[in-house]
């Protein structure tokens, strides 16, 4: 019951913030979704619903990289892939979205390598 209510919550965070952001072509959206064992990242354009690019750490580049696919370092990875994506695409600028979670640990450590391979929130 307990992972419940936590679940319930996170969802409950998540909701209330989305309804203040949103992704445009201009300036997607990165959203972040954390599991226990891994960590997903996408790239969003709210306004026409698609998914512009996509990284995890169950990809076969970066599980090689990585002894443990749930560590902070795998995170690290997964950021720097998404921002490499999002770069080749040409856009530089997003709206960060850390779907109800705490900006610490996993999360926090996707956002600063994205922000260190040059994407910027």
């Amino acid at each position: 019951m307990k992972t419940a209510k936590k679940t319930i919550a996170r969802i409950r965070r998540h909701k209330r913030v989305r309804r203040k952001l949103s992704g445009t072509p201009e300036c997607p959206r990165l959203a972040v979704f954390r599991s226990n064992q891994n960590i997903y990242a996408q790239v969003i354009d709210d306004k026409s619903g698609k998914t512009l690019a996509a990284s995890n750490s169950l990809m076969k580049d970066i599980r090689a990289d990585q002894p443990r696919v749930g560590s902070i370092d795998a995170a690290g990875a997964v950021g720097q892939d998404i921002a490499k994506k999002t770069l080749l695409l040409k856009i530089n600028k997003v709206v960060f979205d850390r779907g109800g979670f705490a900006y610490a640990g996993r999360v926090k450590k996707l956002a600063e390598a994205a922000r260190e391979y040059g994407l910027k929130f």
